[in-house]
């Protein structure tokens, strides 16, 4: 059951990556009594630049993503950034339960969970890509919604490991059904005088 627990906190965290890179690691940061110590790299920068960067870069993703061009580079950002982010957020999370809150959770190695971190937050991020570029542009009520999920599945991850598992499991099963649409609108709009390959007879 403690293993169980720990993979949906390590989903959560991961799932926080998905949709905010600097936000999730900035509340890490506060939540924490030592501040980014048991956060892979950042534990070797001076906190007070980790602050001002991780400050920064959070305010532009809470006000920069209500604009078109802010997105946009958001999205170029976030693509590069998200597998790292999800991988440190998944490894911190494993550590921090099991050493300061003092849990019992089993965790795999730590490169397993940092992988499965990685590949989960960068899931997300590939599908919310591919809505931006459907839409043309993220809608208001969604980039307040990314804002509140990012937040809230940080906290989940710490306090209640199992409601905030659950909600990235949910958000993963969103992510293939919209995935699924989204290939089916590409495929349905393609140009129709692109020739099909022709067939070989024989």
């Amino acid at each position: 059951m403690s293993t169980l627990l720990g993979i949906l906190a390590i989903l959560s965290a991961a799932a926080a990556a998905g949709m905010r890179i600097a936000l999730p690691l900035l509340i890490v940061g506060l939540i924490q009594g030592e501040l980014w110590s048991e956060v892979p790299l950042l534990w070797r920068v001076n906190p007070q630049v980790v602050v001002a960067v991780l400050t920064s870069w959070s305010l532009f993703e809470l006000f920069g993503s209500k604009k078109l061009l802010g997105q946009r580079v958001l999205q170029i950002v976030q693509l590069f950034f998200t597998p790292l982010v999800g991988g440190m957020m998944a490894i911190t999370v494993a550590k921090l339960l099991t050493s300061e809150l003092e849990m019992d959770f089993r965790f795999p190695p730590l490169w397993v969970v940092g992988a499965i971190g990685s590949l989960f937050a960068l899931v997300i991020r590939l599908v919310a890509i591919g809505w931006f570029f459907r839409l043309r542009g993220l809608p208001f009520w969604v980039t307040i919604l990314e804002d509140l999920f990012s937040v809230a599945l940080v906290l989940f991850a710490f306090k209640a490991p199992q409601n905030g598992g659950l909600i990235a499991i949910l958000l993963l099963w969103i992510v293939v059904r919209s995935s699924t649409a989204w290939r089916t609108w590409f495929l349905a709009n393609r140009s129709p005088d692109q020739p099909s390959q022709p067939k070989n007879h024989r």
